[in-house]
């Protein structure tokens, strides 16, 4: 399903978590991990070493990278290094589509003085910008990584976005032989008391009904073997949340935009604070234009 995953790598401890990991994904699927670092260029790196000019941050990328490469090696997998200049987000979405990547593999929320440009802000930013599918891998000293993912989670609003990012995530599911939970949220918290809010509410319960159930009837279509249906109510980021905790699950994919004009479930917002606030590796697959 992958032939050439990108991995954005700094070589902090949360990184590793995210190459370890990447290198499981990149070993079932037989494909190629391409190590990228990025030289910050906002950062003033360029000093003197023996009369010559050279840029310390590109010095230490090649040495974070050649790591790297001796890690994923220990693994079996192949891979291919490279150190860039450039603003890290922009640079590494431009990347992954230059190069024809199938998956970007980002580590998030390194702890606290490690991670340098893969943190929090970053990787969401790159989650808004890149047309590549991102699996965002959020480590915290608490969480563990599963691979192969048994139980994977779709969110969806039954927009057209949202079914294109469910249909990439169902063929992984199909690929690994994972049981898929789809989730729909009625955000109740748009609606007031009065007859017009209860005919909304009821409107929307229906069309997250229906919702989930065409992704359904798209997982039967591709051989998932399992599907959990799930209509929840409340804030779509706890909902979500609330879906990842219930029914132990391994991995999240979903879309980077919904409805255009709501605040239902797959807007850009929501898609980034799922990434930031999920203890699973979030898949997260823009449409095309």
């Amino acid at each position: 399903m992958y032939d050439t995953i990108l991995l954005p790598f700094d070589g902090s401890e949360g990184a590793a978590e995210a190459l370890h990991h990447a290198g499981e994904i990149a070993h079932w699927a037989d494909a190629t991990i391409q190590v990228l670092y990025v030289a910050d260029t906002a950062r003033d790196s360029v000093t003197v070493v023996e009369g010559r000019t050279v840029d310390a941050l590109v010095r230490e990328g090649e040495s974070v990278v050649e790591e790297a490469a001796k890690t994923l090696d220990t693994l079996g997998v192949e891979c291919e290094t490279d150190v860039v200049q450039g603003n890290p987000a922009p640079t590494i979405a431009e990347y992954a589509e230059r190069y024809e990547q199938d998956l970007v593999v980002m580590p998030t929320h390194g702890r606290e003085g490690l991670s340098r440009y893969l943190i929090g802000s970053v990787a969401e930013k790159v989650v808004r910008l890149c047309s590549v599918p991102v699996l965002s891998v959020r480590m915290q000293e608490d969480e563990t990584l599963t691979f192969p993912y048994e139980r994977i989670l779709v969110p969806t609003d039954g927009s057209d976005a949202a079914m294109y990012a469910a249909e990439h995530t169902l063929s992984l599911a199909a690929a690994l032989d994972a049981t898929v939970h789809v989730c729909s949220v009625v955000d109740d918290a748009a609606l007031g008391l009065d007859v017009r809010s209860a005919r909304a509410g009821a409107e929307d319960e229906t069309a997250a009904t229906e919702a989930v159930e065409a992704v359904v009837s798209a997982a039967r279509e591709r051989g998932v073997p399992e599907t959990v249906t799930h209509v929840e109510h409340g804030t779509p980021v706890e909902g979500i949340l609330d879906c990842i905790e219930a029914n132990d699950v391994h991995a999240v994919g979903m879309g980077t935009t919904g409805r255009r004009g709501t605040d239902r479930i797959l807007l850009g917002s929501v898609a980034e604070k799922t990434v930031r606030s999920a203890p699973v590796p979030v898949l997260t697959v823009a449409s095309p234009e």
